[in-house]
């Protein structure tokens, strides 16, 4: 008698504890598996930027959120993925939102481009994105002003960027007059004006082009992007810096119903993710540019000369009457460049005072090297 009820004894806890094991199992969260795609080819960095926030993602969320992070083209064609996670063709992507300045142009504003603005780098800019209530009308234009199903963040500084590469030297503003070059968004219509005859074109597409003479020049990013997409190989002439991407904000979005079914804490993750990718993708991106940079001149002969200074204040000038106009045409448009022009107005000067030129203890440190036959200043 003793010994059945001890066997009911364990049998009943046996039963309760599998009741408890499979009620936690029931309330254990469902794993989300999300497809996103990204405008970059696998092999950037650029792309690296999308895979380790996905990575992130799924280690912040215990595994809850699994994010496949594809490349342009596994789904949809590069430029088309803002539309895709608008329809949840994908669940999201990984851009730049000056691809859409097709649908408005204010869309160049929230990539950070032309001019910085106001020449503000990616962490003024960020400043404003957070502190400024630059994310407020981010996510504003989406909804209201494209009538998108979307959400999105700023998800890597990839600036400051080159001017561009060019089959022949380039010595002032006039050389730009009968080129055609690779140019991206607005930052096209800004080179028209100038003179150069523009194309835009996915990255990808940008060498086999060059390779056929379709163009003579092409701007992608600079360092270690240029590298990996094969342009050195084609061209030997790079010049730094450019005005157009002084500043370039890279994104990344989500459809607006894929983001409203994550649970709170998944939402934190993915944000906290998103600052995390920022930070740790952006400072190794830059080792990788001055390594990148090393190999170009030492491997392929690639020439790295600064870009003239009448390009670069012919680029402010037009860009300043540019953005008058669409200012003028778009109360969405100035709204934002209202407010970023405020926000710069305060940090940009304060920074200004407050940072010494870079070049100056990078000279004293690391002297420029001099031109071939150049005299040196008399005493």
């Amino acid at each position: 008698m003793r010994k059945g009820k001890i066997a009911l004894l364990r049998t009943t806890v046996l039963a309760a504890a599998f009741g408890l094991a499979s009620s936690a199992l029931a309330q254990q969260p469902a794993v989300k598996q999300l497809k996103m795609q990204s405008t970059w080819p696998a092999g950037l960095t650029l792309q690296d930027n999308f895979r380790y926030w996905a990575e992130r993602v799924d280690k912040l969320t215990r595994g809850e959120v699994k994010i496949e992070a594809m490349a342009a083209g596994q789904i949809v064609p590069a430029f088309e993925i803002l539309d895709a996670t608008h329809k949840k063709v994908i669940d999201g992507g990984h851009g730049v939102s000056y691809y859409w300045v097709g649908k408005n142009k204010t869309a160049t504003l929230f990539s950070a481009t032309p001019a910085g603005p106001f020449g503000m780098d990616h962490f003024d800019f960020l400043g404003w994105m957070y502190e400024g209530g630059g994310m407020d009308l981010y996510w504003e234009f989406y909804r209201d002003i494209l009538k998108l199903n979307i959400v999105a963040w700023p998800i890597g500084g990839s600036s400051p960027q080159a001017f561009g590469w060019f089959k022949r030297p380039v010595k002032n503003l006039a050389d730009l007059k009968g080129m055609k070059c690779r140019q991206t968004g607005i930052v096209g219509d800004i080179y028209q004006r100038m003179g150069m005859t523009t194309v835009n074109m996915p990255g990808g597409e940008i060498v086999p082009s060059a390779q056929r003479g379709v163009i003579d020049c092409a701007e992608w990013v600079g360092g270690v992007e240029d590298l990996r997409l094969g342009l050195p190989q084609v061209w030997k002439y790079h010049y730094t810096p450019g005005m157009h991407e002084s500043n370039s904000m890279l994104e990344v979005m989500m459809n607006g119903d894929v983001w409203k079914g994550l649970t709170a804490h998944q939402q934190e993750a993915v944000r906290a993710a998103v600052s995390e990718t920022f930070l740790r993708w952006g400072v190794r991106w830059q080792k990788q540019n001055a390594d990148a940079i090393e190999e170009m001149r030492t491997k392929y002969g690639t020439q790295i000369l600064r870009t003239p200074p009448d390009i670069l204040i012919a680029f402010l000038k037009t860009w300043d009457v540019m953005a008058a106009e669409e200012a003028a045409k778009d109360p969405f448009f100035k709204k934002v460049l209202d407010s970023q022009r405020v926000y710069a107005s305060k940090v940009v000067p304060a920074k200004r005072f407050m940072h010494p030129p870079y070049s100056f203890a990078a000279n004293y440190y690391f002297p420029e090297e001099k031109k071939p036959g150049a005299k040196p200043k008399a005493k």
